[in-house]
């Protein structure tokens, strides 16, 4: 599979520059790609102010989202904010190339912040099968629980979009490939960099780690377009060889949550 990273600078609350900005970008794509992901609320970055800035899931963005699928051929995923039932959500939205959409709402809201205030946690992690691969995306603070994001469904990939900060990006090279080790499986984490509209500076390093923790491409701090090509096949027989997966535990997860 062949994955666009979009790192680039989030205008603060400014969804209609937001969209401008990244459909240059993802415009320059080649055709050939898969899967493009966005960062964490890429239409007005890490906001807490979701009365102002919510769309629905036939708003602007999330048709905005269709159309480019659709045009590109390719999925595009990420996260916005988004109001449903009188609610908010910080959701990921996965919109496969016909236009079809499956959605995974963040589970762990970022008290430090104020988000859990705000926002509605989600309760149900989402995988999604595309091209072949059975995907698991999450969102930022999710990357600190690794309970939640274990691999019990045998997926492939495991994605993390974020608005993680430069004070913390230590957490976020290790984290990221403790949970590649942990599950087996390619771990992907796409960061935004500059300043948002609180003056928090984000450094990015997305980056894209296999199932043993090495670096497929190493973190970066610049604007710019990362492409991955991942190899299922090398993955299968990896864990064939280590088969690390089938000795891990089996539990359930009790929602207090959502």
């Amino acid at each position: 599979m062949k994955i666009a990273l979009i790192q680039t600078d989030i205008i603060w609350e400014d969804a209609d520059q937001n969209r401008k900005n990244f459909e240059e970008k993802i415009n320059t794509i080649a055709s050939d790609v898969d899967l493009i992901i966005l960062p964490e609320m890429f239409t007005t970055g890490f906001s807490m102010h979701p009365e102002a800035l919510a769309e629905t899931m036939k708003g602007e963005s999330v048709l905005w989202l269709q159309h480019l699928a659709k045009a590109k051929n390719a999925a595009i995923t990420g996260s916005l904010i988004i109001k449903e039932n009188d609610r908010f959500y910080n959701r990921l939205v996965f919109v496969f190339p016909s236009g079809e959409i499956q959605f995974y709402d963040k589970r762990h809201l970022f008290s430090l912040a104020g988000e859990d205030e705000l926002y509605s946690a989600g309760a149900k992690k989402l995988i999604v099968e595309y091209k072949g691969w059975k995907i698991c995306p999450l969102i930022c603070y999710d990357l600190r629980f690794p309970v939640f994001s274990r691999n019990t469904e045998d997926y492939d990939l495991l994605i993390y979009a974020a608005n993680w900060p430069t004070t913390r990006i230590l957490a976020w090279d290790t984290l990221l490939k403790a949970r590649a080790i942990e599950n087996m499986c390619y771990t992907i984490g796409v960061n935004r960099i500059g300043k948002d509209g609180n003056d928090h500076p984000y450094s990015g390093h997305t980056q894209v780690v296999d199932f043993l923790g090495n670096s497929v491409i190493e973190p970066s701090e610049k604007e710019i377009i990362l492409i991955a090509e991942l190899d299922k096949q090398q993955l299968l027989e990896t864990r064939k060889k280590l088969d690390f997966l089938n000795d891990r535990d089996v539990f359930e997860i009790k929602d207090s949550q959502g």
